[in-house]
């Protein structure tokens, strides 16, 4: 690719440094192929097949040992850092929190520029003020942001190229989501879940900005499946899409999680199984239409979100070759679909006190057990409402056939009680707490997808909220909630090599090459760090 070279000036504390970078374009046919040169992060989960897998091996079982501290940038802020950046030909693009974003030397983690958009008082994000990253095309950057915009930023300088807005934060709608590119337009999903608003996917042109396309994860009046929902309660609804899906380029499918219906903890209100919440969403990428679902959790009463991200697998399926869709499931099931039709074909638990439902039945529904359901009193139900897993990204290895799972050991006790809805105020209907006297702790584990067999497990003293990245160094890199980044060995689990980072980990680890040498970075507190060998 030819280069060109411009000169980028950043402001640091009334001083002018200057940075050198080339101009990259980053192409839909370079995404296509993103696996093809591992050296680049080119989309939020490596590909589309959201494997989370690179083909690096520099970094591998014999000397991770030795990895060792790069360099640190610090975001300027405190809270959860969310974000997986993005690497494009030596440049890293991430975003940080309070609509923080930011550009970096992949060298040596020297900001070229930074960007923050000024947010409005009084936005309500449930869960941090948090932004999980960029999508990119040509030489622009897509980001989603709290107050409800979607925005383009010129890759070269920060500067604003457009800016839409998309929902209205003062209805409590907020964007945490990474988009995702997909041939020439921008995908998104609205959270919001916790404040009752009406879900949504949206789907924007990259050169102007202009909706192309929205998908309401909750049907209105004479839409298929409106029928789920009892009286007006699909106004508020829930059912928010806040974490990036997957897409299959042969089917042109977006493939989308979405989350729990609202209020989460109560029913009473909302009779039906309350579809598309807790779905899995096939949307056809150029018009956003629906060609299937599937609802993992109907009518959920545990905040069971199933916004954990598709794993696409091409493989036999007793005897026959099938297009697979993986994903374990924050209710503590192991979930194996046809993605072609959505049709189900396999479940299996991999949480160890699971007692709200007794199995998948053959008809892909829960077998819920009698008595689990939230009351006045409170009910101990497992797991809890943060799940046998959550949003942070699994990822899978073709060289050890496994998928590596974040996994939370956690039963909470749910109460319930009427609610009424106030617009931008929580839309809950319940309290849940911690079932007293039990430990609660968490886990990285392997599973062979398709049995859902468990073929080890490395304990964490407390709850995982991060996630996982494969290579085929033979190495697994995982954060944990009490600071330790770690290296272990994909095929048994053993620790390789850990280091303290002096926070909780909130997102998952991506890789990169440059000048010959393997990068591994991870955020934790505010910091972003960058690990290699010496």
């Amino acid at each position: 690719m030819k280069m060109a070279t411009i000169r980028v000036t950043l402001a640091v504390a009334g001083l002018m440094t200057a940075a050198v970078i080339g101009r990259s374009q980053v192409s839909y046919n370079r995404i296509l192929k993103a696996a093809e040169e591992p050296q680049n992060w080119l989309t939020y989960s490596g590909d589309y097949k959201s494997w989370r897998y690179s083909k690096l091996e520099q970094i591998n079982t014999s000397n991770a040992g030795n990895l060792a501290l790069q360099w640190a940038f610090q975001s300027a802020d405190l809270g959860q850092f969310e974000t997986t950046p993005l690497e494009i030909d030596g440049v890293l693009y991430g975003t940080g929190q309070d609509n923080r974003a930011f550009a970096l030397d992949a060298r040596t983690g020297r900001a070229i520029w930074r960007y923050q958009r000024r947010l409005p008082d009084k936005v309500q994000a449930c869960c941090g003020m948090v932004n999980r990253g960029f999508a990119a095309l040509g030489e622009h950057l897509f980001m989603a942001t709290l107050d409800g915009h979607v925005m383009s930023l010129d890759m070269q300088t920060g500067n604003v190229i457009w800016d839409v807005e998309a929902a209205d934060y003062r209805q409590a709608y907020v964007f945490t989501v990474a988009p995702l590119l997909v041939k020439d337009k921008i995908i998104v999903g609205i959270a919001g879940g916790e404040y009752g608003v009406r879900g949504f996917i949206d789907a924007y042109y990259a050169d102007s900005g202009k909706r192309a396309w929205r998908f309401y994860t909750v049907p209105g009046p004479g839409e298929p499946g409106h029928e789920t929902w009892a009286g007006d309660s699909w106004k508020t609804g829930g059912a928010p899409a806040w974490i990036t899906g997957s897409y299959d380029p042969e089917l042109n499918l977006i493939y989308w999680p979405t989350g729990n219906p609202s209020p989460s903890n109560n029913g009473l209100e909302r009779g039906g199984d309350n579809l598309y919440s807790n779905s899995m969403l096939a949307l056809d990428a150029d018009t956003g239409k629906l060609k299937w679902h599937y609802q993992f959790t109907p009518h959920d009463l545990h905040d069971y979100d199933s916004t954990q991200i598709p794993v696409l697998l091409d493989a036999p399926w007793q005897g026959q070759p099938r297009k697979l869709l993986v994903q374990a499931n924050r209710n503590g099931f192991l979930y194996v679909l046809d993605r072609t039709n959505g049709k189900f074909l396999s479940a299996k638990p991999f949480f160890t006190r699971l007692n709200w439902a007794k199995e998948i039945g053959s008809d892909g529904r829960p077998v819920v057990v009698p008595g689990s359901e939230p009351t006045l009193e409170g009910t101990r139900t497992c797991p809890g409402a943060l799940g046998a897993t959550n949003w942070f990204s699994p990822s899978y290895s073709p060289e050890t056939g496994l998928l590596y799972v974040a996994a939370a050991e956690e039963c909470d006790v749910f109460t319930n009680a009427p609610q009424k809805y106030h617009e931008g105020h929580d839309f809950m209907g319940s309290v849940y707490v911690p079932a007293t006297g039990e430990k609660t702790w968490g886990a990285l584990r392997a599973f062979d997808p398709f049995t859902g067999e468990k073929k080890w497990e490395f304990k964490y003293f407390t709850p995982p909220n991060g996630g996982s990245l494969s290579t085929a160094g033979g190495v697994v890199f995982a954060g944990d909630s009490d600071g330790n980044f770690l290296a272990l060995d994909a095929r048994t689990g053993k620790d390789l090599w850990h280091i303290q980072i002096g926070a909780a980990v909130y997102s998952s680890p991506m890789t990169y090459a440059l000048d010959g040498r393997q990068y591994v970075v991870i955020p934790a507190g505010g910091t972003l760090f960058a690990f290699a060998l010496p």
